[in-house]
Formats: C-alpha cells, structure tokens, sequence
C-alpha cells in the first residue's frame, strides 16, 4: 500500500513521465509509471498529490499538473562563480523546463556566489541549473565537491588528471586529483535582471 512517505518518488516519477510525454496519462498507464499494483492506490496517491498542490483536475475530470509540479529544489547552500547566459531567439515559445530539464527528479537549482568564472559571464546571484548522476566530460561546466567545499568549474583533464579550470585569470586552475567529486553537470543558468521590490 502507498505511503505519503512514499509520494517524493511518485511525483519524480510523474515529473519525468511529463517531460518526456507532455501529458499525464490515464490510470492504468499509471500503475506502470508509478509501479503500483491497483487503480485505487494510484487513485490515492493522485490525491495526496493534488492536497500537496502539485496535480490538479479539470472540470472534465483530467488529472494535469499545477504550478508547484514544475518547481525543482533549490540547494540551501550557494555555490562560488556561475554559468553563462545562453540566448537563442528563434521565435518558438518553449517553457524553461522543457529547455533545461530532461530528468526533473534528477535536477536542483543552486544559487551562484563569487567572481571564479566572471570572465565566462557568470555573475553572483545567477542560479546554476544542474543535472545530478550525469556523466561530466572534459569542457563541461560541473558542480565539483573537494574536501567537502563546493564549486562552478569548467572540468579538463591534463596529464591524464582531471582538473578545473576558473574563466578569470585572478583564480588558479584546481588540482584535486583524488579529492575531485562531481556533484552533477550544469545544464543551464538562470538570470534575474529585475530589482528586488
């Protein structure tokens, strides 16, 4: 029997099924997805969901998403230097989800501090977009853990060793070896150039 405990997983696996499909589907498609046995325990945890806020139901009775399903985690902690503002216009309407986010249950937003990539157009206050149990590759932006400290680095390899590079010149290149941990790959940034009210 599902447990409300039970119910951050539910909702990942539903965020995922709909950025992939667009759609939630009908019940006994959604036994699969959220692995339950019966209609009724997908019935409850569907209203669970929609007391929590994240699912509503249309007047024809069609369970859909609601604000709060398209919101990730964002960390407690911010994160020294940033990633750059990648712009496209290309005329076409597309939500920031849709651009940004493959895997919903795998992805948290982290806010950006420090200077360590000023010269890649990273400021503090931007918010890094990050895939977490991604595999990171040589030029990727990655979130690095070393000895327990977090960071925005561009990841190398030099000598066979995998390094990080800053994108300011102030900043030296970072030689963890062994210490190195990838936290998670950044898929994009978020900006705010608004003022605060």
């Amino acid at each position: 029997m599902p447990k409300a405990a039970d119910d951050v997983a539910y909702l990942a696996r539903l965020q995922d099924h709909y950025a992939r499909w667009r759609v939630l589907p009908a019940y006994d498609a959604l036994r699969a997805v959220l692995g339950l046995a019966s209609r009724s325990a997908v019935a409850k945890v569907l209203h669970r969901l929609r007391e929590a806020g994240f699912l509503d139901r249309t007047p024809d009775g069609r369970w859909i998403p609601a604000s709060p399903f398209f919101e990730r985690p964002q960390a407690d902690m911010p994160v020294p230097a940033g990633l750059p503002l990648v712009t496209a216009d290309s005329g076409d309407a597309r939500s920031i989800d849709a651009w940004l986010v493959r895997y919903p249950s795998r992805t948290v937003l982290i806010p950006v501090t420090g200077d360590s990539m000023i010269d890649a157009g990273i400021h503090a206050g931007d918010v890094a977009v990050v895939e977490r149990e991604t595999s990171a590759r040589p030029g990727d932006l990655v979130i690095a853990v070393i000895d327990n400290e977090f960071t925005l680095k561009t990841l190398a390899v030099e000598n066979g060793e995998a390094v990080l590079h800053p994108a300011n010149p102030a900043y030296p290149v970072l030689r963890p070896g062994d210490r190195l941990q990838i936290f998670g790959v950044v898929a994009g940034l978020i900006r705010n150039y608004r003022r605060s009210f």
